[in-house]
């Protein structure tokens, strides 16, 4: 067998076995077959696509490829829930708090951010002292506890991705979208969860900017999992304006705080609400009903609350600091004020994301450092009525120099319309094995 031949075949669009993308995947990971001949190989899929049977065989060596955590000893259902990223989504520390409130064990490994988008990891280390870096036995110990643990993913999770994943970005196939869901099921099967969520984002914010390429993408995944012998859902949900109202690690995770404690709304917990009711589910221990007002009793008696606190304790984290929202500031806030009359037309999620990038709350590069306390706060959302001058946003710095370049991109990310804008739905469909579903608001 020869890599040679390999590439030629996909490049003639013929289906390749699982033996030939084993030699290719394993050789690259031994270093048996250089990484120009993988770069072709991956174009060759940019170009031509993948059937079934080959995204099926590349994740499965994917996954195969480092260590498969065993959540086996972990007690109850586990569910896994993942976001394909976007600007000001914080969901994950809403929904880890409430599953565990009701009692269903939240084992969850998350990632770092990179560019406009926010990862969750950095946004836990915003509290004082909070350890990401947890051992999987205590890991496994923890959630059997308190039924919760967020942390970071170990290196030997899906090594190949990785390695495949540094070639694609330098060789212009990152958006290959059986590529794009390979990558994230390789991952979500690594950690053998029982169920698995899938929130697949769409619009400026988003990896994903139409319907049709989010809804491809989504269905790919859910048939990953379900193959792999995991019940998989997938939700497509809007990413054209910042899910959350504030998009910076301090500051959204003050927002959780806020929304665990009852103190404020918006579409972030209704949207973490939902994704809460399909994994109770999920664990066939909930009907539908049952879900809905176990998560909002969970909510109200501040046990979904409690049971965030209990994570930063077990992570050392200054849980006092959390339960008084009292997290480090920056150094200054500058107001950001409507430019004129009329109705919030469009609040791009996108532009929002590189206006805090610039003040340093995101990365460029993976190596970059970030500053957990800068961010934008939004005052306003699409839809509402605001006169000139009047307050739409806050840019929290530290760095007077960085407001000018921030502001260029609120100014951008700003429209008006003279006319009442309606919103743009926040789910718009739901996936599963057998069917994709408008989403109906109910």
């Amino acid at each position: 067998m020869r890599a040679y031949d390999i590439i030629c075949k996909k490049r003639d669009k013929e289906e390749l076995t699982f033996e030939e993308l084993d030699f290719m995947i394993n050789g690259y990971i031994n270093q048996k077959v250089p990484d120009y001949q993988v770069s072709a190989l991956l174009m060759a899929i940019y170009l031509n696509g993948m059937t079934k049977k080959e995204l099926f065989s590349l994740t499965k060596l994917m996954t195969d490829s480092g260590e498969i955590l065993d959540l086996s000893s972990i007690e109850g259902v586990t569910i896994d829930k993942h976001s394909t990223g976007g600007v000001g989504d914080t969901t994950t520390l809403i929904i880890g708090p409430i599953l565990a409130a009701c009692g269903i064990p939240c084992a969850k490994m998350s990632g770092r951010g990179l560019g406009h988008t926010g990862g969750t990891l950095d946004k836990l280390e915003a509290i004082p002292g909070f350890n990401v870096f947890v051992r999987k036995e205590d890991f496994i110990q923890q959630v059997n506890k308190i039924k919760l643990c967020i942390c970071g993913q170990t290196a030997n999770i899906a090594p190949a991705d990785k390695l495949l994943y540094a070639l694609r970005d330098v060789t212009g196939t990152v958006e290959s979208i059986p590529l794009i869901a390979s990558s994230i099921m390789s991952k979500k099967l690594a950690v053998s969860c029982d169920k698995i969520i899938l929130d697949v984002k769409v619009g400026s914010g988003a990896f994903m900017k139409d319907i049709d390429q989010a809804e491809m993408l989504a269905k790919l995944m859910v048939e990953i999992g379900t193959d792999a012998g995991k019940e998989t859902i997938a939700l497509i949900t809007n990413m054209d304006e910042p899910l959350g109202a504030s998009i910076g690690n301090t500051i959204e995770v003050s927002e959780v705080i806020e929304m665990l404690k009852g103190e404020k709304e918006g579409p972030l917990l209704d949207l973490s609400k939902y994704i809460s009711s399909i994994a109770l589910e999920l664990t066939g221990i909930y009907s539908k009903q049952e879900a809905r007002k176990k998560i909002e009793e969970v909510l109200a008696s501040g046990e979904a609350f409690n049971a965030f606190c209990e994570m930063v304790q077990w992570q050392k984290g200054d849980v006092q600091c959390v339960r008084s929202n009292n997290l480090p500031q920056s150094k200054g806030v500058f107001v950001f004020k409507a430019e004129k009359n009329g109705w919030i037309s469009k609040i791009d999620a996108l532009k929002i994301g590189e206006a805090a990038l610039v003040l340093g709350a995101g990365r460029e590069k993976k190596e970059d450092s970030i500053q957990s306390e800068v961010g934008i706060e939004l005052l306003v959302r699409v839809g509402c009525e605001v006169k000139s001058g009047q307050a739409i946003a806050k840019i929290h710095y530290n760095d007077e120099n960085s407001i000018i370049l921030s502001t260029e991109h609120l100014k951008r990310a700003f429209s008006y319309s003279e006319n009442r804008i309606e919103h743009n739905p926040l789910i718009y469909k739901i996936v599963t094995k057998d069917k994709i579903i408008k989403y109906q608001g109910k």
